[in-house]
C-alpha cells in the first residue's frame, strides 16, 4: 500500500469539539512540527530542512513573510507552522504520471484540497487534453510549444497571469516582463484578494504602500495594537517579538473578535520557562470588537485623543510634526471634535470605559505602533479603516521615530516582493519606461486585471488562457461556483505547481501542470553552478534563499527555468529580452532589476552581504512624504460598521491552526479546540439561543448581498466565545458565500470579512428573510446598498 492511499481525507462526521486554549506555542508546538516533518520527510531530510530554515546562507520559510533579527539568530529560527510548510514541501511522497493514471479527474473533483496535497510532489509535467479523463505525461519541450501555440492563438488582453506570493523576486520580475512583452498587464495576484487595501490607504496618506517600521521597532515600541490578526497561527514568531516588548515595558493592545489563543498568552517554545504554567502574558488589554467595527474605534479613540490635547495642550498631539509634515489636520480635527457614543458601543461592542481607558494608553505612549492584517482589509469600507489609523499615528507623530509607525503584516514570504517586483495589474509609468528602457520592449499602458476582475472575466468567457505560477485560484477567491464554472469553459489553464490542488481539477478545456523546485529544493541544473533567489519580508528587508535539499524528481525545472523557456517558445529567438541568459545565471536578472526596481542599486552585491539590505523607505528613514503635497494627509472618512438584520449574523472567514491560506496541514485547530473537520460555525451561545439552534446542530448557510443569496450546505453549529452579533467559518470552504460585488472600495478586495449570513436547518429551504436583506452595512452616512 503506498504512503498517498493511507491518506485519508476529512470526515466531517468525526468532527470532535473540545475548550479554547489560552496560550499558544510551547511543548504541544514542538511535538507537533517534529511529528508531521517525519511523517512527510523521514529524519534526514526533516533534520536537514529545519537546521537551514531563516538562517543566513539558508532558505526563507515558505509560510510567513515575517522577519529575521539582525543580529543573533536562534538554532531553531521558526514556528510551528514554518515547520509544517517546510514538511508539505520536503515530502517524500510522490505523484508521478503512473498516480495521474490512476486518478480520473472526476474522481479528483471529489477529494478535498487536505487529501490532494498529500499525495505529495508532482514529479513530471502533465497535460489534460480535450475529451480525455485523466492527466497523461508530455515533454518540457512539448508543454512549452502547447503553452506557445494558444497564447499566439488569441489576443494579449484574453491571457491572464496569477501569481502566488511565495514567488522569488527574481521570478516575479521575469513573469512581469514575460506577461507585459507579450502585451497585457493582467496580472493580478494574492496582494489582490489580502493585502490590496493597505497600499490603497497608505500610498496616498503617506505616500508608500509598504509598513514604516523594522524588527527593532517592535522591541522598542511603548505601545503596540495587534489589530484584526491572529499571530499564535497565522505568523507565530511575532509572538516573541511583542514578548520582547512586553520585556522591555511596552504594552499591548489585542483587537479582535475572537480570544486567539496567542493574544493571550505564548509559551516560548526556546526558552525553559515556555514549558511550564500558562506563558507569558501578551495583551494587556483586549478588545473584543465586532466584526467592521474597527473604524469606530479608531474615529472615537482620534476623538478622545483630541479631547486630551484640549485639556492639556503639548502633552498628547505633536504638534511640531502635525504642522510641519501633514496637511488636513484642521478638517481632521473638526470631524471628530463630537461623537456619538451609543452609535459608537453600537458599532464596535465595546463599552465606553473599554475605549476610554485604551485612549489613556495611547495618549501616554511616545512611540506607538498599529499593526493589522486581514481582519481589517477585507471589508467594504477597510480603507477608510486603514486610513483612521494613519490618522491616529500622525497625531502623536509616530513616523520617522524608534518604536513608532505602521505595520501591516503581510502573509506568504514574498508576497511584498512580488508587488515591488511590479506583479500588478495598475502599474506606474516609472517602472513600464524603466522597462521598455532597459529590454527595448514596449510595454502595454492600459490596466490589467485584478483578482476580482479575473473572476469576473472568467464568467463573460474573456479569458482564453490562464497561467497561475504557484498559488490556488479557483480556491483563494470568492464566489466559487461561478469561478470554477468559468475556469473550466477556459481554452487553457496552465499551473505551475509542487503539489495537486483544487485548480487542477476545475481546469480549462486543456489543462497543463508544470511541476517546479521549491524553496527547500537545491537549484544547481545551471552552467554557472549552484543558483539563488531573494525575497522581501514585511519590513522591506531584501535577502537571499537557497535551498539544500535533493529535488524528488530529476524532471523538476526552477521558476526563472519555466518562465524562460515559456517566453522563448513563445516571443521567439527574435524577441529582444534575453531569456535564456537569465535563465542560466540568476545574476543577470539581478543585474536587470538594479537598472529597473529603485532602491535595488547594485543589488547583486548587497544581497550577498551577512543579512542582506533595507529598501528605502521616506516615512521611517527621513519623516518624509512622497505624496502628491509633499506632505503625509490627514483624511475624513464617515462613520461605517456591519450590523446585521434580524435573524443574521456577520460572518468572518479564518484560517485553523493547521493550515496556510488554501493548504492543509492537518485536520486540527488546536488553539480553538476543534480537530477532525472544517465545516464549521462559530456562534456566540447566546446568538444560537436568540436564533433558535442548538450547539453541534447541522445547518445550510446563505449568505445575501444585494438581494442576491449564496448558499453553503451541511455546516456544523459550534458554540463559540465570539463577539456577539458575529460567526467565523473557515476559508476557503466559506468563500462560496462571497458575493463577487462585496468587495472593498477602492481596493476591490474581496469582502472575506463581511458576510450577512443565516442559518437554515440541513434539509429545509425555507428562505426566510432573503428578499428584505441587503448586505447589512450599516453607518451614520453610508445607507445600505
Amino acid at each position: 500500500m503506498s504512503s498517498q492511499s493511507r491518506v485519508k481525507d476529512i470526515d466531517e462526521d468525526s468532527l470532535h469539539v473540545g475548550p479554547p486554549e489560552t496560550s499558544a506555542a510551547g511543548l504541544k508546538a514542538v511535538a507537533v512540527a517534529l511529528q508531521r516533518g517525519l511523517e512527510q520527510a523521514g529524519p534526514v531530510r526533516t533534520a536537514r530542512s529545519l537546521l537551514r530554515i531563516n538562517q543566513r546562507g539558508g532558505f526563507d520559510c515558505p509560510g510567513c513573510a515575517w522577519p529575521e533579527p539582525d543580529g543573533h539568530r536562534k538554532a531553531a529560527e521558526f514556528c510551528e507552522n514554518g515547520a509544517k510548510a517546510v514538511a508539505e514541501e520536503a515530502t517524500v511522497r510522490a505523484v508521478t504520471p503512473e498516480w495521474w493514471d490512476g486518478h480520473p479527474v472526476a474522481t479528483l473533483r471529489d477529494k478535498t484540497d487536505y487529501w490532494l496535497s498529500k499525495q505529495g510532489r508532482i514529479t513530471e509535467p502533465v497535460v489534460l487534453r480535450p475529451g480525455d479523463d485523466r492527466y497523461r505525461r508530455i515533454s518540457w519541450t512539448d508543454a512549452f510549444a502547447l503553452v506557445a501555440e494558444h497564447l499566439r492563438a488569441t489576443t494579449p488582453e484574453r491571457c491572464v497571469f496569477y501569481t502566488s506570493g511565495r514567488t522569488a523576486n527574481e521570478t516575479a520580475f521575469m513573469y512581469q516582463l514575460f506577461a507585459r512583452s507579450l502585451g497585457t498587464n493582467n496580472l493580478p495576484d494574492c496582494s489582490n484578494m489580502c493585502h490590496e487595501s493597505s497600499g490603497s490607504a497608505l500610498n496616498p496618506t503617506i505616500g508608500i504602500g509598504k509598513g514604516t517600521v523594522s524588527l527593532e521597532d517592535i522591541h522598542e515600541a511603548k505601545l503596540v495594537f495587534v489589530v484584526g490578526q491572529n499571530p499564535g497561527t497565522n505568523h507565530p514568531r511575532m509572538l516573541s517579538a511583542l514578548k520582547e516588548c512586553r520585556d522591555r515595558g511596552g504594552k499591548i493592545v489585542a483587537v479582535n473578535p475572537l480570544p486567539e489563543a496567542g493574544l493571550l498568552h505564548f509559551k516560548d517554545p526556546q526558552r525553559v520557562d515556555g514549558y511550564v504554567g500558562e506563558g507569558a502574558t501578551i495583551a494587556d488589554e483586549f478588545l473584543q470588537i465586532k466584526v467592521g467595527g474597527d473604524l469606530a474605534l479608531f474615529q472615537a479613540l482620534g476623538h478622545l485623543l483630541l479631547e486630551a490635547e484640549r485639556e492639556a495642550r503639548g502633552a498628547v498631539v505633536d504638534r511640531s510634526f502635525v504642522d510641519s509634515q501633514t496637511e488636513g489636520f484642521e478638517a481632521y480635527a473638526a470631524a471628530r471634535a463630537s461623537l456619538d457614543w451609543e452609535e459608537t458601543e453600537r458599532a464596535t461592542g465595546l463599552t465606553r470605559a473599554e475605549i476610554e481607558a485604551t485612549a489613556r494608553l495611547l495618549a501616554k505612549s511616545k512611540a506607538t505602533i498599529v499593526c493589522w492584517a486581514l481582519g481589517l482589509t477585507q471589508q467594504p469600507h477597510s480603507v477608510d479603516t486603514i486610513r483612521e489609523i494613519v490618522n491616529l499615528l500622525l497625531l502623536q507623530g509616530n513616523f520617522g521615530k524608534p518604536g513608532a509607525g505602521a505595520c501591516p503584516v503581510r502573509g506568504h514570504s514574498n508576497v511584498q516582493g512580488d508587488r515591488t517586483m511590479g506583479i500588478w495589474e495598475k502599474p506606474k509609468e516609472g517602472l513600464l519606461a524603466a522597462l521598455d528602457a532597459e529590454f527595448g520592449i514596449a510595454s502595454p499602458r492600459e490596466h490589467g486585471f485584478d483578482s476580482t476582475q479575473t473572476l469576473a472575466a472568467f464568467e463573460r468567457d474573456e479569458v482564453d488562457v490562464f497561467v497561475s505560477l504557484g498559488g490556488n485560484f479557483a480556491q483563494a477567491n470568492s464566489d466559487t461556483a461561478a469561478l470554477e464554472a468559468g475556469m473550466q469553459r477556459a481554452g487553457l489553464t496552465v499551473h505551475i505547481s509542487t503539489k495537486p490542488n483544487r485548480s487542477h481539477v476545475v481546469h480549462g478545456r486543456t489543462s497543463l501542470i508544470l511541476p517546479t523546485l521549491g524553496r527547500t529544493d537545491r537549484d544547481d541544473k545551471h552552467p554557472s553552478g549552484r543558483q539563488f533567489l531573494s525575497v522581501e519580508d514585511s519590513m522591506s528587508m531584501v535577502h537571499s534563499t537557497q535551498g539544500r535539499l535533493e529535488p524528488i524528481s530529476e524532471h523538476l525545472l526552477a521558476e526563472p527555468v519555466i518562465v524562460a523557456r515559456l517566453a522563448a517558445a513563445t516571443l521567439g529567438e527574435g524577441h529582444p529580452v534575453d531569456w535564456r541568459a537569465m535563465a542560466e545565471d540568476y545574476d543577470v536578472i539581478r543585474d536587470h532589476i538594479s537598472r529597473v526596481i529603485p532602491g535595488f542599486e547594485d543589488f547583486n552585491r548587497r544581497v550577498r552581504q551577512r543579512n542582506g539590505f533595507q529598501l528605502p523607505n521616506p516615512p521611517r528613514d527621513t519623516r518624509s512624504f512622497a505624496t502628491e503635497a509633499g506632505r503625509a494627509r490627514f483624511t475624513v472618512s464617515p462613520l461605517e460598521y456591519l450590523e446585521p438584520p434580524a435573524g443574521h449574523l456577520i460572518l468572518q472567514t479564518v484560517r485553523s491552526h493547521d493550515q496556510y491560506n488554501t493548504t492543509f496541514y492537518g485536520q486540527d485547530d488546536r488553539y480553538r479546540g476543534i480537530s477532525d473537520g472544517r465545516r464549521v460555525i462559530l456562534v456566540h451561545p447566546e446568538d444560537l439561543a436568540g436564533l433558535g439552534f442548538e450547539d453541534r446542530e447541522l445547518v445550510d448557510v446563505v449568505s445575501v448581498f444585494r438581494g442576491e443569496e449564496r448558499r453553503a450546505d451541511r455546516f456544523r453549529l459550534v458554540a463559540y466565545p465570539t463577539a456577539r452579533g458575529c460567526a467565523a467559518a473557515y476559508f476557503p470552504e466559506a468563500n462560496a458565500l462571497v458575493h463577487r460585488d462585496l468587495v472593498a472600495r477602492e481596493s476591490n478586495t474581496p469582502g472575506f470579512k463581511a458576510l450577512t449570513v443565516r442559518f437554515e436547518r440541513h434539509g429545509t429551504r425555507d428562505g426566510a428573510g432573503a428578499a428584505s436583506v441587503e448586505g447589512g452595512r450599516h453607518g451614520s452616512t453610508q445607507p445600505a446598498p
